[in-house]
This record gives C-alpha cells, sequence and structure tokens, in this order.
C-alpha cells in the first residue's frame, strides 16, 4: 500500500512544475497548480496515515516480542529446574515451550526490526515530500506576484494608450460638464429674475403714467 502511494507521488510531486506551467495549453496556470498542490497535499495526509499506522504496528511488534521473549525465558529457567530434578517429561515440556516462546520472540524481533525500518524510510520520504510541497506553495506565491505584475501593466498601459489616443479627453469633457452646468444655473437665475424685472419696469412705468395724468 505504501509503495502504491509512493509511486502515484513520485509521478506527480516530482513531476517537473517548470515543465507543467509552461505548456501552451495551459490557460490558467495559477488554477491548475492549485489543483495539483491539494492532490498532492491529500497524498501527503495519506502517507502522514501510514506511518502513524506503522508507529502502532512498531509499537505492537515490541509488546510481543518482548511478551515472546520473557516466556521463553521463564520456560528455559524452568527446563533447567525440571532437569535438575529429573522430571524427564516437564524438562521435555519445558523446552518445547521454550522453543516455540523463543521461535516466536526471534519473528516478532525481525519482524519489529523491519517495521523500525520502513518507518524510518516513510519518514525520510515525508520529510522530503513535505520539502517538495513547500516549495511549490513557493512557486505559487511567484506566479501570483508575477501574474498581478502582469494584470497592473496591462492597466497601465491601457491607461497610458488611451491617454496618448485622446489627449486631456476626460479633463475636456469635465470642463464641458461644468461649462453646461453653470450655463444651466444662469439661466434658470435669470429667467427667475426677469419676470421680477419686467414686473419691476411696469410698476415704474404706471406710476410715471399717473403722474402725468
Amino acid at each position: 500500500m505504501a509503495t502504491n502511494i509512493f509511486t502515484r507521488i513520485k509521478d506527480s510531486v516530482s513531476a517537473d512544475l517548470h515543465t507543467m506551467m509552461d505548456k501552451k495549453e495551459q490557460k490558467n496556470p495559477i488554477a491548475a497548480l492549485n489543483h495539483y498542490l491539494r492532490q498532492s497535499e491529500q497524498e501527503k495526509e495519506k502517507v502522514r496515515k501510514l506511518i502513524d499506522r506503522q508507529y502502532k504496528l512498531k509499537e505492537e511488534f515490541t509488546r510481543e516480542y518482548m511478551k515472546a521473549q520473557d516466556l521463553a525465558d521463564k520456560r528455559l529457567k524452568q527446563a533447567g529446574v525440571a532437569d535438575r530434578a529429573q522430571e524427564e517429561e516437564m524438562h521435555e515440556f519445558a523446552l518445547k515451550e521454550y522453543e516455540e516462546y523463543q521461535g516466536r520472540a526471534d519473528r516478532m524481533k525481525a519482524s519489529r526490526e523491519e517495521a523500525m525500518k520502513q518507518l524510518e524510510d516513510l519518514e525520510q520520504k515525508y520529510e522530503e515530500m513535505k520539502h517538495r510541497l513547500k516549495d511549490m506553495h513557493l512557486r505559487r506565491m511567484e506566479l501570483m506576484g508575477r501574474e498581478n505584475i502582469a494584470k497592473a501593466n496591462h492597466q497601465i498601459n491601457r491607461v497610458v494608450t488611451d491617454s496618448a489616443e485622446k489627449p486631456y479627453s476626460k479633463f475636456e469633457e469635465m470642463e464641458q460638464y461644468i461649462e453646461n452646468l453653470e450655463y444651466r444655473v444662469n439661466s434658470s437665475y435669470y429667467q427667475s429674475t426677469f419676470d421680477n424685472k419686467i414686473a419691476a419696469l411696469e410698476k415704474k412705468l404706471e406710476e410715471k403714467e399717473n403722474e402725468v395724468k
């Protein structure tokens, strides 16, 4: 199981990131990289669980080894006692039990050593994987920075190009708007006072006409 997972990790995490990002058909490299990182993080979590499981197996092998070795030592001592007492049947039984327990202890010891070796190998590969994933996260940051700069330059270039093609167009539009607004305000004011001025003139003329009469 661990071998299959590390095979997939080797095919994915150890892939050349630069080659992947330079493919012409890659329309959105940041999104592709995010997807790639999510998959790699999932694989890393699987390996972490395998390491935890391997720790438990190592502890189980250790317990079984110590238990079998203690029983083997006990039966060997009992075989000695039976031999000194010239209890042949008990002696043979104790020796047979000793062989069984010692064989089990030897197997558990070998399994424990193998589990420890596999655990060490898993931990080394896991650390290597974490470093590789960290590098990819940093690579993503670098790509995002380049993407932001590219977008910013695009916006700047567009503004500069528009200004070059239409010099002061925005200022001219604003000035025209202000002039139109001033005209409407002045016109409205003039219209509102015109009636009052006419009324005042009519009143003045009437007063003069009345004086003449």
